[in-house]
């Protein structure tokens, strides 16, 4: 199974950018899609962007679409998670995934979890 390690979370004000990475461990990761999740208080774990094994194919949720740019290199095992015109309610903890569908926002599809990084945009 692939271990996953989220980094580059922080605190940045409104309009700022961030850029989280996911390092993986493992032979598998190339084979699997890679998503991004994240969770702010109260609420429910949400999709953020999802990318294909090849990273021929992406998808992200409406929220977030034109302001980040989900990739991943494959050579190095670690995807990434660029993040522009950051808002306020874009704080969360992000997590990242395996997945074993193409490409698909559905928790249930995830095979490993990362632990998560905090990301908080303040106003």
């Amino acid at each position: 199974q692939v271990q996953l390690v989220e980094s580059g979370g922080g605190l940045v004000q409104a309009g700022g950018s961030l850029r989280l990475s996911c390092a993986a461990s493992g032979r598998t990761f190339s084979r699997y899609s890679m998503d991004w999740f994240r969770q702010a208080p109260g609420k429910e774990r949400e999709f953020v962007a999802a990318i294909s094994s090849t990273g021929g194919t992406t998808y992200y949720a409406d929220s977030v679409k034109g302001r980040f740019t989900i990739s991943r290199d494959n050579a190095k095992n670690t995807g990434y998670l660029q993040m522009n015109s950051l808002k306020p309610e874009d704080t969360a903890v992000y997590y990242c995934a395996n997945s074993r569908a193409l490409v698909s926002p559905l928790a249930a599809d995830v095979v490993s979890w990362g632990q998560g990084t905090q990301v908080t945009v303040s106003s």
